[in-house]
């Protein structure tokens, strides 16, 4: 069925790579992005766009082209209008982060909760069908992993705090007003599109094609739970899809634990075959905020969206090296 789509934070990567399938499946899609790290080449590279000024009455959804707004998530009224007949409203942008959310506390604040909270009203509103919230493992905080749903939240970053205060404000939503909610946690996602991503993949790919060392945070052995970008597409279109999956909260991720140190080990001989060798890598000190162990138990998303992982590790780091030497970022 072909949804009227609002994706907030679209010419980022998780964005312009929903878009590029939603695209495809004939869906009507409205993009709101400040431009701060996503860029309308991004959104170019998926799709044709048009772009609709944020002063004027917002035109119809149509499916010629995704229109672009331009405007950030703070703008309260602006949400109101943006979201004016869409059915579902995916919610992307976000201050993300761990060392952004250190280094400036109050305003990862401001744009993960108050705009989360502005979508939210804005959705409300609006009357519109599904709101699905890009969250994190990182409310979880420092816990014996997998992650799970159930497990009471002790974040260590200020990015934790705020995610957990979306996830809050999305259950409130549901529960007192009916908006049908989704909150996804996140793991590491990674993969093809990733140019401006600062996390692990992304940067050592860049470094790696510079010939610039590798610096790993500490000795290595802290683990993450690293998901394709395919993948987590996959989960965002079915929590749209599924009945029994509002006001839920779900771990999206691969249930596999791997050190820093393990994906590099993986990395490395991928780069090699495409002639990116001779790498160096050095250590340096732990990270503040950083949790050391993180990885999520799924069996929620399986039960409930009918999603799992489908790619491998070794197999998503292939794709995506080799579109970084496509890029040649």
């Amino acid at each position: 069925m072909v949804k009227n789509w609002l994706i907030t934070g679209g010419c980022g990567f998780i964005g312009t790579s929903l878009i590029r399938q939603l695209v495809e499946g004939g869906h009507r899609i409205r993009v709101l992005d400040n431009l701060s790290i996503g860029s309308r080449e991004d959104l170019a590279s998926v799709c044709r766009f048009i772009e609709v000024s944020s002063s004027l009455p917002m035109p119809k959804f149509t499916q010629d082209k995704v229109e672009l707004v331009v405007g950030d998530i703070l703008d309260e009224t602006l949400a109101v209008k943006v979201a004016v007949g869409s059915d579902v409203i995916v919610h992307l942008a976000a201050n993300t982060g761990v060392g952004p959310s250190v280094e400036n506390p109050r305003k990862d604040c401001m744009m993960n909760v108050i705009g989360t909270f502005n979508y939210l009203e804005a959705a409300r509103q609006n009357k519109v069908e599904r709101f699905v919230f890009a969250s994190s493992g990182a409310p979880a905080g420092e816990v014996e992993p997998p992650i799970h749903e159930e497990l009471a939240p002790h974040p260590v970053s200020p990015y934790g705090a705020s995610k957990l205060a979306g996830e809050g404000y999305c259950s409130a939503y549901y529960k007192t007003y009916g908006t049908k909610t989704v909150t996804l946690r996140f793991g590491n996602v990674y993969g093809p599109g990733s140019g401006h991503k600062t996390s692990v993949v992304a940067k050592f790919i860049r470094q790696a094609m510079k010939e610039k060392p590798l610096e790993i945070y500490g000795d290595g052995n802290q683990t993450r739970d690293f998901i394709f970008i395919d993948d987590l597409v996959h989960a965002i279109r079915l929590a749209v899809k599924a009945e029994n999956a509002c006001g839920e909260t779900f771990q999206i991720a691969t249930n596999k634990e791997t050190t820093v140190g393990e994906m590099v080990q993986i990395l490395l001989p991928i780069l090699e075959k495409h002639g990116i060798d001779n790498i160096n890598i050095y250590h340096s000190g732990k990270r503040q905020g950083d949790v050391t162990r993180n990885f999520s138990d799924t069996s929620k998303a399986d039960a409930l969206l009918g999603w799992r992982c489908e790619y491998d590790l070794k197999q998503g780091l292939e794709k995506t090296v080799q579109w970084f030497l496509r890029q040649n970022i």
